[in-house]
């Protein structure tokens, strides 16, 4: 619980707000009508009067009639865990096609709010109006921003679908490119940005920030024999990720469903780093891509001191046996990580002996960039070279093949 007070801590401040207090109430069952119990409702109310805060932010999902009836209560602004994380997604969003997965999923989280809201006013309404009453101004206005709500959504799960649409067509691009797949994915700041960039060059922002980045960035990684695969950053993982989340940025998430590999970026120098592993490895298994091969990053290696290092890489060691030490900061294991990468990414390779004519070196270069060459040797009529490519790729050098073989 101390973990999530200082993470939600974290994202309360990434939104912009400052933080003036936290508390935490034990209870055995959740209230229905305001959550917490209605002594800590009064605590809160008190405190209200007094002036000392604005805004109240829950680390739990309230129901619209929950939050409804706090704010009533509390005279105050009343949040919950997923709103807090929409409020950053809005803010950090900068493509149109990130602005639209996040107007998508806040409509959605605000919705039966409205709805909520409509019943509400409907009973004010009917006892005001008297038995048979229709209800009132409120009633109407309520209903037709709902009504442009709901069409709103329409139109965004269709501009979202496009979104798809064109990011399959990419995907195929790459196929056609033949070149083999990675996602980064990790928990939020666990350094996925500053590690593409370093790897890449890409010039992704990376800040010491929740969810810093928002929109996928793909680049070229260039790996220690030559090879080329495409590795692509992705949205930050968080406990509790909001279904509404999950679901508008289902697009951006593809990347990690169709991705080859996975490179898994753990904070070593988090104390909840192990908390942070098993939320990661569940978004994972819902998204389809729990069994996709896997490397996985240790990063921060830089914050933690020898015997530090030690235990943290100790208590993962089962779960990761190949893990790999890394810090993007100050570019240390990266070596290392890269032939992980390497091997890891080889996939359905097929082995191949082909001959290249002299006068088609460029035929061994393309080899190297998709594949591999284990060795050659000069020959009566050109090189022959053993080596592997992806299986999707071998075709294209059947032409090549060595004695009716490859």
């Amino acid at each position: 619980m101390r973990e999530q007070m200082l993470e939600l801590t974290d994202l309360t401040r990434t939104a912009g707000v400052e933080v003036v207090g936290s508390d935490v109430q034990r209870r055995s069952d959740v209230d229905p009508a305001h959550f917490i119990g209605m002594g800590k409702v009064e605590e809160l109310r008190d405190m209200k009067l007094e002036g000392e805060f604005d805004l109240v932010i829950c680390n739990e999902d309230l129901s619209p009639r929950q939050q409804r009836n706090l704010e009533l209560q509390v005279k105050a602004r009343v949040l919950d865990r997923t709103e807090i994380i929409l409020q950053i997604f809005a803010q950090h969003a900068r493509t149109h096609e990130g602005r639209l997965q996040v107007e998508a999923a806040r409509l959605h989280h605000l919705l039966p709010r409205l709805i909520g809201a409509y019943a509400y006013d409907r009973q004010v309404g009917g006892r005001r109006g008297g038995v048979g009453a229709r209800g009132g101004f409120g009633e109407q206005q309520i209903e037709v921003e709902r009504r442009r709500i709901r069409k709103r959504m329409r139109d965004l799960d269709r501009e979202i679908e496009q979104v798809r649409t064109q990011r399959h067509q990419q995907r195929t691009g790459r196929r056609r490119a033949e070149l083999e797949t990675a996602a980064i994915v990790g928990y939020t700041n666990a350094g996925k940005s500053t590690l593409l960039n370093v790897l890449t060059g890409a010039g992704v922002r990376a800040e010491q920030k929740l969810f810093a980045t928002l929109d996928p960035t793909t680049r070229k990684l260039e790996l220690p024999a030559g090879r080329e695969l495409l590795l692509t950053d992705t949205v930050g993982f968080i406990q509790k990720l909001p279904t509404d989340l999950v679901a508008a940025f289902r697009a951006t998430l593809e990347e990690v469903t169709e991705a080859d590999l996975i490179v898994q970026v753990l904070d070593l120098s988090s104390p909840a780093v192990e908390e942070q592993a098993e939320t990661v490895e569940q978004v994972l298994g819902d998204l389809g891509a729990a069994d996709k091969p896997r490397v996985v990053a240790l990063n921060k290696v830089d914050l933690l001191g020898p015997a530090g290092r030690r235990r943290a890489i100790s208590a993962l060691s089962d779960r990761y046996p190949g893990a790999v030490a890394v810090s993007a900061t100050n570019r240390s294991g990266l070596a290392q990580l890269l032939e992980a990468i390497d091997r890891a990414s080889r996939g359905d390779a097929v082995a191949l002996d082909i001959l290249v004519p002299y006068g088609r070196e460029g035929v061994l270069a393309e080899l190297r960039k998709i594949g591999g060459v284990e060795r050659t040797e000069y020959v009566e009529g050109g090189t022959r070279a053993w080596g592997w490519a992806p299986r999707q790729a071998a075709r294209r050098f059947q032409t090549y093949t060595a004695n009716g073989r490859a």
